[in-house]
């Protein structure tokens, strides 16, 4: 099982509308991709400042082979529509991990 991990820091101006966002158009259509079968939508403690609030996004892959299908046919789109929906409101990072247990 492979795990990607989104960090996100999301303004607080921008903050209500993209947790709207997240639940009901981008999670749906990162699952809609097919190459993931589950998710977790987790906020980060402690992290919260005067620039946001961090979530982590977890979606489960059941193999590398699938995840690089989402990355080479649909990442780039998403990404695409985060950054255009919300410029200078967010910084993000991904992690890529394999699941042991």
């Amino acid at each position: 099982m492979i795990l990607y991990n989104v960090t996100i820091k999301i303004d607080h101006t921008a903050h209500v509308d993209w947790m709207w966002w997240m639940k009901k158009v981008h999670i749906p259509e990162v699952m809609g991709t097919g190459c993931f079968v589950e998710y977790k939508f987790c906020r980060i403690l402690g992290d919260d400042d005067e620039h946001g609030v961090t979530y982590a996004i977890q979606y489960f892959s059941p193999d590398m082979a699938t995840f690089k299908s989402y990355q080479t046919n649909h990442a780039p789109r998403l990404q695409r529509d985060l950054a255009e929906r919300y410029p200078d409101k967010y910084v993000a990072f991904r992690t890529l991990m394999e699941v042991l247990n």
